[in-house]
């Protein structure tokens, strides 16, 4: 059977076809078939640092949350305090479809990002990168000398 290692939410994972996983939260909903990009390996095909044209394609199954992870914090000895903190971590749980070892960019499955990766796109303002650059170009002096000419 064809396993891949690939590289998601900053982890690595090897998977085949029909594998289960917990990955960082994806945006996708449940149902949607999305396509790991960044194949580190293979088989035995070793990229550098990734395996051209290879791909794993998943299904999503669910958003769920992990596991409450207790922080907890005490400082000792006269007037000491202490503090308890929990957090459950967003995941995507996803099912290994199929592992393609060539043709991936022919597929026309939509790639698997993180949420973060698609917050920071969707609150990029196209005209906004252009327009800043030019303000910050001209001195400070030279903007009220050019508004005074006005």
């Amino acid at each position: 059977m064809t396993f891949a290692v690939l590289k998601t939410g900053g982890k690595q994972y090897k998977v085949q076809a029909g594998d289960v996983l917990r990955v960082e939260k994806l945006d996708a909903v449940a149902g949607e078939k999305v396509q790991f990009n960044e194949i580190l390996m293979v088989d035995s095909t070793v990229g550098a640092p990734l395996v051209a044209g290879a791909a794993v394609q998943a299904e999503v199954i669910d958003q769920i949350k992990g596991p409450k992870t207790i922080h907890f914090v005490k400082r000792r000895r006269k007037h000491s305090s202490q503090r308890t903190k929990g957090h459950r971590q967003h995941l995507t749980l996803v099912r290994v479809t199929e592992v393609l070892a060539a043709g991936a960019d022919k597929s026309g499955v939509k790639a698997a990002t993180g949420t973060a990766d698609a917050r920071r796109t969707a609150h990029e303002a196209p005209g906004a990168a252009k327009a800043a650059p030019e303000a910050a170009e001209k001195p400070k002096r030279a903007r009220k000398a050019a508004a005074a000419e006005e």
